[in-house]
């Protein structure tokens, strides 16, 4: 923990209040938050440090990647865990397309020569390092074939700006292979970038500047990547949609129709591979050309040179392009009241190799919360809607066991989900929360109820203390302002994906972090070893997650009415708008300087004969937008929301007839899909949701109002007008659903 922190905290107390029992919450009568309170107190007395180390040692205790017997038999195990603690569980099997390597090269062969290792070695005090017959190969899934020579290229982390800079410095990469970091965003936008700039196959390498020996002791003495460490990862194009890549928008059961494999769109156009920094040192000593930039070099002790060449590499990648069975474990509690709206909450059971904290250490946590919800079943609580507890297969890969699952039951999804919640990893920290904003209440409330295993404040307030000291002046004053702690807006990189992005229902990701240096991400050693000398070995934290996830699950699956409430909403369109706006400027002022350069000979002379052309193209100035529908909309969404949110709060104290209560409920499941299209975003139609979505050269961050945005960071001005037209419908949509049941609450409540 930061010392600035400590001060806070110190200041701030270590001790906090006891819950009231009696306090309200959105969507209860009193006499049912009391009870309520209750149960929920008693729930977290349940969850169990010690059960959740035996889980991890039990689920981690081999590699169980997608297709292996190990995954199968975790599956199987934490099947009879849910059928033990009294729920209805069961397994669902998706055959998918997942191909492993079955030959790897990466070789310099000028100047000199140098065979890249490719392996992780056994390191001392980890016995599962030593797995190496269960061990997946150090690969990039969904890449494709090919054997290439050709110079080498370094582009720092492969990005957009990476690009602009090279294009600046007269260096082309058509016709050569790239070496990238990791970093800086989702790795499969890298060797999808290096494609499109015409490059030959694309190699990512690990610098011990982002997690190896300059941030900290290297693995076994400390946290961090050692050198011949390899981050694994799809390179699956998620933006355009994940899950099985022959079968997008249907599951991928026996008899779906089936892409052939050149139509995998989703597929890289070129060979990837992933390699240590051990292995990328030669390969870097070897180039010549400008020195890189500040920005672009490492910790290695080399001078960091972009090329190209006189380095010329080797790369050639050969798979098994083969289906393979995934397991999801799907668990139900039955609703006693109205079985046919669920609350649903997940987290992956699969892992790159043996995965102790991605996924394991979310997923003990999550089988907590299952036994814990069992144990007050056998003492008397009924949740009122049913709750069903998912353990997913093939996240990893691209989603694949959630989104397989949510395609097959796309419309019992959308008809019947109050909401998914989310998590994955979890380590010590503090708790981040994203989702939609309808949402953001609940989970504020229930991060007030929860308290922080090492501050022993709430973890709300530990959260609200950390964002404080690392906020601008500007973000200091809204934390202390605001109410509540805004939730972050979703793009991808795990199984909530599907849920808010495909099928359209409220969604909450959900883990602690922040506190562990977690340099083996998707290695050999992320294991139980790593995590008892350097992660939540105690579980303290494991505890935590369980605490607040089980406590959101019970108040959705509890609250007489759906507990969402809309004025978030309307202050995350506000910004979001904001932020389309500001775009705009930027690529307004992109244009202006890029024009006036050219104009004043600004750029270099080309230094690559294969430069199709130099210098770049004028670019055309943006033209004004119209933004006046969106804005009319944001402010209709307003005046609802404000009707909306005062009305609920003054039923929050009455009890009403279930026939109408049940009506207002089924209504409010159909918000957030007034938000979403069937016909999808442009050129991405798997992705529905016109608010947010995963950005197309972003990956894992959210790009939000993605119509609009992508169409202007592509200077499509038309379809920009268009996309803001049909974010404008979708808002009023979602305004006049919301305005019309707070009328009706309103003339209930007089």
């Amino acid at each position: 923990m930061s010392r600035p922190l400590l001060i806070v905290l110190a200041l701030a107390g270590l001790a906090r209040a006891a819950a009231d029992d009696a306090a309200p919450l959105d969507g209860f009568t009193p006499a049912a938050a009391a009870t309520e309170r209750r149960y929920e107190n008693d729930l977290k007395a349940i969850p169990s440090p010690e059960r959740m180390r035996a889980a991890m040692e039990k689920l981690a205790a081999r590699p169980h990647h997608v297709g292996t017997a190990a995954g199968k038999e975790n599956a199987e195990w934490m099947l009879a865990r849910f059928k033990e603690a009294g729920w209805d569980a069961r397994l669902e099997r998706f055959d998918v397309l997942y191909p492993t390597p079955r030959e790897r090269v990466v070789e310099l062969v000028a100047p000199g020569r140098f065979a890249a290792r490719l392996e992780e070695p056994q390191v001392a005090g980890d016995p599962t390092s030593a797995q190496r017959a269960e061990q997946l190969p150090s690969y990039n899934v969904y890449s494709a074939d090919g054997d290439v020579t050709a110079p080498l290229v370094y582009v720092n982390y492969g990005l957009r700006d990476d690009y602009d800079r090279l294009e600046r410095l007269g260096i082309s990469v058509k016709g050569a292979i790239v070496l990238a970091r990791y970093g800086g965003s989702w790795r499969g936008i890298k060797p999808k970038l290096a494609a499109e700039h015409g490059a030959l196959g694309c190699l990512i390498y690990s610098d011990p500047a982002d997690d190896g020996y300059a941030t900290g002791e290297i693995y076994p003495d400390g946290p961090m990547r050692p050198k011949d460490a390899v981050q694994r990862g799809s390179v699956e194009d998620m933006p355009l949609y994940p899950g099985d890549p022959l079968t997008p928008g249907v599951a991928s059961v026996p008899g779906a129709k089936r892409l052939p494999l050149a139509r995998a769109a989703v597929l890289t156009k070129i060979p990837t591979l992933p390699i240590s920094y051990g292995d990328a040192q030669p390969l870097l000593e070897a180039l010549r050309g400008p020195v890189a930039p500040e920005s672009w070099r490492g910790a290695l002790p080399l001078t960091y040179r972009i090329g190209p060449g006189p380095a010329k590499v080797h790369l050639k990648l050969v798979s098994s392009w083969d289906q393979h069975p995934v397991f999801d474990v799907i668990a139900r509690l039955p609703g006693a009241v109205t079985p046919d709206e669920w609350v649903i909450r997940g987290n992956h059971h699969d892992a790159w190799v043996n995965g102790a904290v991605d996924p394991i250490s979310g997923l003990v946590a999550e089988l907590e919360e299952a036994r814990a919800l069992g144990e007050l079943v056998k003492a008397g609580w009924r949740p009122r809607r049913t709750i069903i507890y998912a353990a997913w297969d093939g996240e990893e890969p691209g989603l694949l066991g959630s989104t397989e699952w949510v395609e097959a039951h796309a419309d019992e999804i959308r008809r019947n989900t109050v909401a998914y919640i989310n998590s994955d990893t979890n380590m010590r920290g503090t708790l981040g929360m994203g989702g939609t904003p309808p949402l953001e209440r609940l989970i504020n409330g229930v991060a007030r109820d929860v308290e922080d295993p090492e501050t022993k404040l709430s973890v709300w307030k530990r959260r609200q203390l950390g964002e404080i000291v690392k906020g601008s002046q500007d973000e200091r004053a809204e934390l202390r302002k605001r109410g509540d702690l805004r939730l972050g807006p979703l793009g991808s990189g795990s199984d909530f994906t599907p849920f808010a992005a495909y099928a359209g229902v409220a969604t909450l990701s959900i883990g602690f972090g922040g506190e562990d240096d977690y340099g083996v991400y998707h290695s050999i050693y992320d294991d139980p070893s790593w995590v008892m000398k350097n992660g939540d070995g105690d579980f303290h934290y494991g505890r935590a997650l369980a605490q607040v996830a089980a406590t959101a699950v019970m108040r959705l699956a509890d609250a007489d009415l759906v507990p969402y409430r809309y004025g978030a909403q309307v202050d995350a369109f506000e910004k979001w708008l904001g932020d389309a706006k500001k775009l705009l400027d930027k690529k307004r002022d992109e244009a202006k300087e890029r024009n006036l350069e050219l104009d004043e000979g600004a750029f270099q002379a080309a230094s690559d004969p294969r430069r199709p052309t130099y210098p770049p193209p004028r670019l055309d100035v943006p033209p004004h937008l119209a933004w006046a529908p969106l804005e009319n909309a944001v402010d209709a969404l307003r005046d609802a929301a404000k009707k909306y949110d005062d009305a609920a709060a003054k039923l929050d104290g009455r009890k009403l007839p279930d026939a109408r209560v049940a009506a207002w409920n089924r209504a409010l499941l159909g918000a957030e899909q007034k938000l979403c299209d069937p016909a999808g975003l442009p050129r991405r139609p798997w992705y529905r949701n016109l608010l947010y979505a995963p950005g197309a050269y972003t990956g894992y961050a959210a790009a939000t109002l993605p119509g609009v945005t992508e169409a202007i960071e592509a200077r499509r001005w038309d379809e920009a007008e268009a996309e803001i037209a049909r974010v404008s419908r979708a808002i009023r949509a979602e305004a006049a659903l919301v305005a019309g049941l707070a009328d009706e609450m309103e003339k209930a409540a007089r």
